[in-house]
């Protein structure tokens, strides 16, 4: 990793006062959580049906013992840890820099490593709800039940992860739109920008600095004033290392 790019990361961070972080899969990955479509991802091996219909709001309707059944193998994993990513994110957010993280990662480990003002886009695996009722229920709920969850009034319960088919929350959507439009500093981590209409987000930057972390290219690499092909949790462990506070 370069060492000149490190501290003209801690130069921007340090300079600027409204940092605004948007991530993908790629900042969970060094958690032991895979990605979605890599060899190894969530998303292989799905058999003669396609990522976007197991994983769909038609699926979950008409076969929903299956998609559970997907769901707690391949999409849950209740023994992951924050990384050095989501900890320094926590920290820049504890000392005033960072105002907001944007997040297609529904596993929750922004808010276990400290942050508080998250914005899910894809929702959380940790919210359900009965759809008969609309009472919460945490994520034990649905790890404890070995078929599909029902709720005590005989209703299924559901979780609030955003399905193939179903509509981003707008109130989130609102938020994630409102805290980029005013960040100075959007740095971007994790996510190779292919998933709409969440990486179509970033156009909605106007600030100053614009820095990408992604092991892969992606279609904004030209747009960034400061590029890493790196592991996102190795360039904030270097970034941490320069006790910039």
């Amino acid at each position: 990793m370069d060492d000149i790019r490190i501290r003209r990361l801690a130069d921007i961070v340090a300079q600027s006062n409204n940092i605004v972080f948007f991530g993908g899969a790629g900042v969970s990955t060094e958690s032991g959580i895979p990605d979605f479509r890599s060899a190894g991802g969530v998303f292989a091996s799905t058999g003669e049906l396609s990522p976007e219909e197991i994983v769909s709001h038609d699926y979950f309707m008409r076969h929903t013992e299956q998609f559970y059944r997907f769901y707690r193998d391949r999409m849950i994993f209740p023994k992951a840890q924050p990384n050095a990513a989501h900890n320094y994110l926590a920290k820049m957010e504890q000392v005033g820099k960072l105002r907001a993280i944007v997040t297609q990662n529904i596993d929750g480990l922004h808010q276990a490593a400290g942050s508080k003002c998250v914005y899910e886009l894809h929702g959380s695996i940790h919210r359900n709800r009965c759809m008969r009722c609309g009472k919460f229920y945490g994520l034990n709920s649905i790890l404890s039940c070995k078929d599909v969850p029902k709720c005590l009034c005989g209703g299924v319960i559901k979780p609030e992860v955003v399905l193939y088919g179903e509509g981003l929350d707008s109130r989130v959507l609102h938020g994630a739109v409102n805290a980029i439009a005013h960040a100075d500093t959007l740095i971007i981590g994790g996510t190779s920008l292919v998933v709409y209409p969440a990486a179509g987000l970033i156009d909605y930057f106007c600030g100053k600095h614009l820095v990408l972390i992604n092991k892969s290219a992606t279609l904004a690499d030209r747009r960034a004033e400061l590029l890493f092909n790196d592991n996102i949790g190795e360039v904030f462990s270097a970034l941490d290392a320069l006790k910039l506070f």
